[in-house]
């Protein structure tokens, strides 16, 4: 089975000037928690998930509409396309730890989204992708991670706490 008989068509996007407050909301709104961050071509440039803006905002002194995608996000991202197999993406997603993909055309548009859950809901079908295949992805995704996480300093230090 292919990635874009899975994925999510048309997902949310934002730019790298868009604000966090602006993110947050468009989270809410598509009830997801990761958005591309495209730039003015349409080709995607990171990810930036809900995580990301929560330590964000709780390791810096200043408001979500103060905050920027492109300040926030990490500059590398894994991604697959749609004609790519399931199989394919969900190796990806294990090898790489992640729960979703971009999905992205040869020149790097955003093409759509590919999830964990997406994945989920097709296995066992006719997609040749079986819920081990599934679990064994998501034990590699939760399981102790190999990749060192990239510190992020915070640029205003937060007060600590006198009580």
């Amino acid at each position: 089975m292919k990635v874009k008989e899975v994925m999510t068509s048309n997902p949310g996007f934002c730019h790298p000037e868009s604000n966090l407050a602006e993110l947050a909301a468009l989270m809410w709104e598509n009830a997801c928690g990761v958005i591309p961050i495209v730039n003015r071509s349409g080709v995607v440039t990171g990810m930036i998930t809900d995580r990301d803006i929560c330590i964000a905002l709780g390791t810096r002194n200043v408001c979500a509409s103060e905050l920027k995608a492109g300040d926030v996000a990490l500059p590398r991202y894994f991604a697959c396309g749609p004609e790519d197999d399931v199989r394919d993406a969900l190796s990806t997603m294990a090898t790489q730890e992640v729960r979703r993909l971009p999905v992205t055309d040869k020149e790097g548009k955003l093409a759509g989204i590919l999830s964990i859950d997406d994945l989920i809901l097709c296995a066992g079908n006719s997609a040749g992708l079986t819920f081990k295949d599934v679990v064994t992805a998501l034990k590699a995704i939760r399981g102790v991670r190999t990749h060192e996480p990239i510190v992020v300093r915070p640029t205003t230090a937060v007060a600590a706490s006198t009580v």
